[in-house]
């Protein structure tokens, strides 16, 4: 039987779990999220619950939440590229870099996201204020982080970097990254000339109008 996944091309974290399923080259039954009543959404509900996604099914294994499925995807359907190293020190960073671009990118940009789908009497402004704050953060520490490295954390394309190119993708988006950032301006170009991501994004370029912010005529 063939792997099933639960997502939606537009969404950070289904593009981040797409990118390994596309370096390896692993086919998989596409189940794309059309609302809550759709086919699919009924059975992710059935699933999981928290109807969060996306959401890996292979045979009676669901495998929740884009990390855990591409260190699943590298254990039981391992392809070329590794996306964990086998050293355990570089796997460390690895991980790290991956924790950082969730928490301290991916994070306050949603919060920023959603707080523009909310009725505007419902709106937080010092909420966005703090995540705006800490996306400058996250874009200072990054800058000196990529000052001598090629991807997140090291010479290779890894997990970290699945995680990377779509929250900057999007963070860029939301809260552009200033110019004088320029290792984190060049990293985001590598990411979007690498050609797993760059199929990624092609396939969410029709359902760009969800973006509540406007979506950028660039990228």
């Amino acid at each position: 039987m063939a792997l099933q996944l639960y997502y939606h091309p537009f969404s950070s974290y289904c593009q981040k779990a797409l990118i390994a399923l596309y370096d390896n080259g692993i086919a998989f039954e596409r189940n794309v999220l059309e609302g809550p009543d759709s086919p699919a959404g009924k059975r992710l509900a059935e699933l999981w619950p928290m109807k969060r996604f996306p959401v890996l099914v292979d045979g009676d294994r669901t495998v929740i939440e884009a990390t855990c499925i591409i260190e699943y995807l590298g254990l039981y359907h391992p392809g070329p590229v590794r996306m964990i190293p086998e050293d355990p020190k570089a796997a460390l960073e690895t991980r790290f870099m991956d924790r950082f671009f969730d928490n301290y990118v991916a994070a306050p940009q949603m919060q920023i996201v959603f707080n523009a789908m909310r009725p505007e009497g419902a709106r937080d402004a010092h909420g966005v204020k703090l995540s705006r704050d800490m996306l400058d953060t996250s874009y200072a520490w990054l800058d000196k982080k990529m000052a001598d490295r090629e991807w997140a954390a090291g010479p290779h394309f890894s997990l970290a970097d699945c995680a990377a190119a779509p929250f900057l993708f999007y963070a860029d988006w939301t809260h552009p990254i200033p110019e004088r950032y320029a290792n984190v301006k060049a990293y985001r170009r590598r990411l979007l000339q690498y050609p797993s991501f760059a199929r990624a994004v092609d396939d969410a370029r029709p359902f760009r109008g969800l973006f509540p912010l406007g979506a950028p005529d660039r990228d």
